[in-house]
């Protein structure tokens, strides 16, 4: 890959415009799921959606390579890596539900930061002092975001940030594997292991007899929904693939950002979320330790990789 010095102006913008349009996905992939809250439990829906998108992961794969293209390189971290997935999956959309989308995004973006965290507790990685003052800097915006989401539905405005802890250890996860699973397998692995686990969940919560559980017979609104979520999913990623290609993680890393905006607006036009100054603040030291994660150096950086959705 080139230095971004290296690269020529159109291909920049031509680049971070593919990322701005990537990550604008997700946005809006994420108003559509909330707007499935009163038709369809969170969990269900990620399990409905998952489930989709491995559908047609495996038929992409099986036309690719054949059969001989489903293999499974180190099993259980391959397991470990859809377990984690479905918690996060299970944890972010039923929170989009019943949370600010703002927030859910939000928190969202601590993942990396918890990715050093675990790297640092249970991998026994050196994360530098500029780290951990990041993520202190990130946990005082938490608690800001999501002050008036704890005093509406309590403990249950945690599960955004079990979802970003989630998402940590399937990025400390992915290290493991990047090495001897293929981009596409790795997609059809995760989603495949996920689905299961995503099942388990939502038929678990079903049976604790809490209406906002009840799994009926999906309507057309909610399959459609979940259909477009996994198409929008599936778009966005391909458009930061392309940006990739054509510039460095440097460029397209502060691209993400665009979805706080995009939340905040359809939050607060869709669903009538209209942040306060305290909102705003935690939003934004989110986002300040973001980007001080972002300007890190080199080995501090490593322990916490940027994740992408």
């Amino acid at each position: 890959m080139q230095e971004d010095g290296a690269l020529d102006e159109p291909r920049r913008r031509i680049a971070l415009l593919s990322a701005l349009a990537g990550f604008a996905m997700f946005a809006l992939g994420d108003g559509v799921t909330k707007s499935t809250a009163g038709l369809w439990p969170g969990g269900a829906v990620g399990a409905l959606r998952f489930s989709l998108g491995a559908a047609v992961l495996c038929l992409i794969l099986l036309l690719r390579e054949g059969v001989g293209g489903f293999r499974i390189p180190r099993p259980m971290i391959q397991i470990g890596r859809g377990v984690a997935m479905g918690m996060a999956t299970a944890c972010f959309f039923t929170a989009i539900q019943w949370i600010p989308l703002a927030t859910v995004i939000a928190i969202g973006f601590t993942t990396p930061l918890w990715t050093a965290v675990i790297s640092a507790t249970v991998l026994r990685e050196h994360v530098p002092l500029r780290i951990w003052t990041t993520i202190g800097l990130a946990l005082i915006g938490v608690l800001l975001v999501l002050r008036p989401s704890f005093g509406a539905i309590g403990f249950a405005a945690l599960l955004p940030l079990a979802g970003a802890m989630a998402m940590a250890t399937l990025m400390i996860l992915n290290r493991q594997v990047a090495d001897c699973t293929p981009g596409l397998l790795s997609q059809v692995l995760v989603a495949a292991f996920a689905v299961p686990v995503l099942v388990a969940l939502a038929v678990a919560l079903h049976l604790t007899g809490d209406p906002a559980f009840h799994i009926g017979a999906p309507g057309w609104p909610v399959i459609w929904r979940a259909a477009v979520v996994g198409f929008g999913a599936t778009i966005g990623h391909w458009l930061i693939y392309h940006a990739t290609v054509h510039a460095t993680a440097a460029t397209i890393a502060p691209a993400s950002y665009v979805q706080l905006p995009i939340a905040i607006t359809v939050g607060w036009v869709v669903f009538g979320d209209i942040p306060d100054w305290l909102d705003i603040a935690g939003i934004a030291l989110i986002v300040i330790a973001g980007m001080r994660l972002m300007t890190a150096p080199a080995s501090g950086r490593h322990a916490a990789e940027q994740h992408q959705h």
